[in-house]
């Protein structure tokens, strides 16, 4: 089952006006059947970054196979396109190969993540759709992956779905699980992806227990125990957080499964919490800890005696970058390798391969490109080299063994370890590895 936006069947409206005027001029022109290579990359990673995440790879591939312009998509663009244009639409499948970086994949600047050859006009006409699901799903991963990784081993849960829109969460969602993120508060990501799901009760629940006499906390937390049993999580900074440990602990008992934090200096209250629980003889009960954290704010807490990190924002907006900078580019037409020129917006021509290299160690070394249709580039002596890109699609139809998410997220767990131990951190600093061309296509 696929995600798909509410009551909307096509995606092929999820584009931009420009695709379809070039499309009309490439039909007027003759030059619409022209055999074309586009690649998608990224120039540069994000400010602070030192690797991406390669995601949204198997969303992509469900929405391309509903790219259709039926009967309501071609009413919706009726007074934008002439009669030929419309005639084509209405026809178009997209009937070429697309190949990739598998999903977990890491890239590093300038990967080819995505090649796409085809038609010009019906490669062009994918362009927006394939940018919006990278990019996006790319950056919520590589975000995600930073935070897990500063997690050192205790569990992330995804709990962002208030502060973005309501189907772009679902494959924040997704795309958080893919990097090690153990569970997510969102039901559709549950139900679409298999994404294991987590939530106990909010500040409301707590405040709802007022009465003439006042709040009652005790009685919250008896009402959530009476329900889900001791197994569950209670909230308990709503009022006094002291009184709310104690309160917790003399309603459950000792063998409570956790207690979470929202608010205040985190770390200060984790020492104190966990003091107060073991004296109370709560020794086995977790803490979760929430409230606008990122990675550094995780990585800060490393030291503090926090179980479970609760992210929200900071996961589904990229942690300060939005978007993992993608861009889809011609790069070869008949053959012939095309290059854009402009300034800082250069890009190489012709189509490529690309393979990692690694010490016999596993550790990486390098990411090498070289073009499509040369021969491979042969490991130096102590290393092997690994290729990047898998067939998607191949003659119109999405491959049969396309990674499941389940093994993406085995691929990416084994790439960071795969890292330099330098090109985990999180500080500024070039690349994790550098990306070596064995000639420069097009130059």
């Amino acid at each position: 089952m696929s995600y798909r936006v509410a009551n909307v069947t096509s995606t092929a409206l999820l584009t931009d006006q420009y695709e379809l005027t070039m499309i009309s001029a490439a039909l007027a022109a003759g030059t619409a059947d022209r055999q074309c290579v586009f690649e998608v990359f990224a120039r540069r990673l994000p400010d602070g970054r030192r690797y991406g995440v390669v995601a949204g790879t198997g969303r992509l591939l469900d929405e391309l196979a509903d790219f259709r312009f039926g009967a309501a998509e071609l009413e919706a663009v009726r007074d934008l396109v002439d009669e030929p244009t419309a005639q084509w639409l209405a026809d178009y499948r997209f009937r070429g190969d697309i190949d990739g970086y598998s999903e977990g994949e890491l890239f590093f600047p300038n990967s080819p993540i995505l090649s796409v050859r085809g038609g010009f006009a019906e490669a062009v006409v994918l362009e927006t759709l394939i940018l919006s699901v990278l990019n996006h799903d790319s950056a919520v991963a590589s975000a995600a992956a930073r935070m897990v990784s500063a997690a050192a081993g205790r569990p992330v849960i995804e709990m962002g779905s208030r502060r973005t829109h309501e189907q772009a969460a679902v494959a924040a969602a997704r795309a958080a699980y893919l990097c090690g993120v153990g569970a997510t508060s969102n039901l559709e990501a549950a139900r679409t992806y298999g994404v294991p799901s987590a939530g106990t009760a909010a500040h409301s629940w707590t405040l709802s227990f007022t009465g003439d006499d006042g709040p009652d906390e005790r009685a919250a937390f008896a009402a959530q125990i009476a329900r889900h049993g001791v197994g569950t999580t209670l909230l308990v900074d709503t009022y006094d957080i002291t009184a709310g440990v104690r309160n917790a602990i003399e309603v459950a008992g000792p063998e409570l499964y956790a207690v979470r934090i929202d608010s205040g200096d985190l770390g200060v209250l984790a020492r104190q919490v966990r003091q107060q629980l073991d004296d109370l003889g709560a020794t086995g009960t977790k803490i979760v800890v929430s409230g606008d954290l990122d990675e550094y704010a995780i990585a800060s807490l490393r030291a503090e005696p926090v179980d479970i990190y609760g992210v929200g924002t900071a996961l589904v907006t990229g942690s300060g970058a939005p978007t993992a900078g993608m861009v889809y580019k011609l790069v070869e037409v008949d053959g012939l390798p095309v290059a854009k020129r402009s300034s800082q917006k250069e890009s190489l021509g012709g189509a490529k391969r690309a393979v990692r290299a690694a010490r016999d160690t596993g550790t990486v070394l390098e990411e090498i490109l070289y073009r499509d249709g040369e021969p491979a580039p042969q490991p130096r002596a102590g290393e092997n080299l690994r290729p990047l890109q898998i067939p998607l699609i191949r003659d119109g139809k999405r491959v049969d063994d396309v990674p499941t998410l389940a093994q993406s997220r085995e691929l990416l767990a084994r790439g960071l370890v795969s890292l330099p131990w330098e090109g985990l951190g999180l500080s500024h600093g070039d690349p994790a590895i550098g990306t070596r061309y064995l000639s420069r296509p097009g130059a």
